[in-house]
């Protein structure tokens, strides 16, 4: 007859012999201030510069001031979520974007998070926000016009691609009109156009995104809309 304290400990000892205990390390903080936007946060003692950390209600946050025993971070996020005593975790990741040509004919926050409704960006490749520009030697030059559909543009200062332009007026005399109808021109051709509206109302970017669906314009633009309700970080980057 089988001794069944012998079984008991074969039973634990094999148990013990297959154990795997997977060590997890995490650079963990505690929320100690938070107000208008902005978090302080006691703990992260390995916070680097720019780096993305992460609050509860999956809020993200930015550290940018690095002090010697808090971090200061904006909150890309509502901060009227968080509050003292909530924990935060960095992430090892500075901000970054999705990029691909899953972007195309969506409208994205400024962190690439889709505000259309038509589900999640389905693209595994992200680019910094933060990059060293090219080299001006090492760019092509300028020899390619960008036809913007209006006669009086094209005719008297054209754009070419690479270049910026400026658009300066007053309220309500049009300026918005003039890179919608350049946006809506390019139809047919082989450009990708970016409409980015920072501070504008949702209903003002909800009309001009309905203007380029009218025209086919949305199958290759991608609009990025930080609206004039979105807390500031946001519309800052």
């Amino acid at each position: 007859m089988a001794d069944p304290g012998q079984d008991i400990v074969s039973t634990i000892k094999e148990q013990i012999e297959h154990f795997g205990a997977a060590v997890a390390v995490a650079n963990v903080g505690t929320v100690v201030e938070v107000g208008d936007g902005i978090a302080r946060i006691h703990g992260l003692s390995s916070a680097a510069y720019n780096e993305l950390l992460q609050f509860p209600h999956d809020i993200i946050g930015l550290a940018l001031n690095l002090e010697e025993d808090n971090v200061g971070a904006v909150i890309l996020g509502d901060c009227s979520q968080i509050k003292e005593g909530d924990e935060v975790r960095s992430t090892g990741r500075v901000v970054e974007v999705p990029v691909g040509d899953s972007l195309i004919g969506r409208v994205v926050d400024p962190l690439g998070h889709p505000l259309d409704g038509k589900g999640p960006i389905k693209t595994d490749r992200t680019r910094p926000v933060e990059r060293v520009a090219p080299n001006v030697v090492l760019r092509r030059p300028v020899d390619t016009p960008v036809h913007t559909g209006i006669k009086a543009v094209d005719s008297m200062i054209p754009i070419g691609r690479g270049q910026r332009e400026l658009i300066i007026g007053d309220r309500f005399t049009g300026k918005s009109a003039i890179p919608i109808d350049t946006v809506i021109a390019q139809k047919g051709g082989d450009l990708i156009c970016i409409y980015v509206a920072i501070g504008q109302k949702t209903s003002k970017v909800a009309q001009v995104v309905a203007t380029f669906e009218k025209h086919g314009a949305m199958e290759y633009t991608i609009v990025v809309a930080a609206g004039a309700s979105d807390p500031a970080p946001l519309q800052y980057l």
